[in-house]
């Protein structure tokens, strides 16, 4: 290339709408009976399937547990040579890349399966549980903030408000929704730093909130989650 030649031509970034295929597991059923309906997000690294298991104790018969799984799945293990069939699967709700629109696809994403799987549910007889753990929190919360459905309360386990959620948004939205934190007391993802600005935010909002510890790490806790669903 010479002095007189033209500059290149920047790239420029696009965007396309796609259809995506999106997994999830539910245990239990929506009848006559049923009380509740409980959506339970899993964390990093993890899959709806294994992640639902950590609920099989609340199918008392008048729960539907839904388990949506993210829509990025990766290979966990950096194996040698190629994976296969024995490869761990995990998945993820997102990563820093392109985080905008991973935010509106998997907020699009949930409020179509609730939509789907209880289309007609009648609130004055069925509460809703939203329940999100470690990375899951933070896709939990920005669902009820920023989609169109809200549940009777919100579970956020394991995790931290993202520093980035529209607080003005979350205080109108969470006036009518019972926030509930769970944290474990050797839970090593803990920050303290991280605890103090979530409290300053929440009051400064006037989000009212409660929160529950108990001995163990980062874990679903059965003792906590049974009591939780009771």
């Amino acid at each position: 290339m010479n002095e007189h030649d033209p500059p290149p031509a920047s790239p420029e970034e696009h965007r396309l709408e796609v259809t995506r295929t999106a997994r999830y597991v539910t245990l239990g059923n929506l009848g006559p009976d049923s009380k509740e309906v409980w959506f339970v997000l899993h964390g990093y690294r993890q899959l709806a399937g294994r992640f639902l298991r950590r609920f099989y104790g609340l199918d008392n018969g008048s729960r539907l547990i839904v388990a949506p799984e993210a829509l990025n799945r990766f290979y966990v293990e950096a194996e040698v040579g190629r994976h296969g069939s024995e490869s761990v699967v995990g998945g993820t709700w997102m990563t820093s890349e392109d985080r905008e629109w991973e935010i509106l696809d998997y907020t699009r994403y949930l409020d179509r399966l609730w939509d789907e799987v209880s289309p007609s549910l009648d609130r004055t007889r069925i509460r809703v549980t939203v329940l999100g753990f470690s990375q899951g929190l933070h896709t939990a919360v920005r669902w009820v903030v920023l989609g169109k459905h809200r549940p009777d309360r919100l579970i956020l386990w394991g995790d931290y408000l993202p520093p980035d959620l529209p607080m003005e948004r979350a205080a109108e939205v969470l006036r009518d929704v019972e926030v509930v934190f769970v944290r474990g007391d050797s839970d090593p993802s803990q920050r303290e730093e991280l605890a103090l600005d979530e409290e300053r935010r929440l009051s400064e909002w006037g989000i009212e909130h409660r929160l529950v510890t108990f001995g163990g790490g980062h874990e679903i806790d059965p003792e906590v989650l049974a009591e939780l669903g009771g």
